[in-house]
């Protein structure tokens, strides 16, 4: 479950996509920070 998960929330943040592990509504968190 690192960076290059693609099914992992961290991972998904990592390559800016969306899905059922993170959604675009109920993340408000500043997602370009965590790269």
């Amino acid at each position: 479950m690192g960076k290059g998960d693609q099914k992992s929330k961290k991972g998904k943040i990592w390559r800016g996509t969306f899905g059922k592990s993170r959604s675009r509504k109920n993340n408000s968190q500043r997602e370009h920070d965590k790269k």
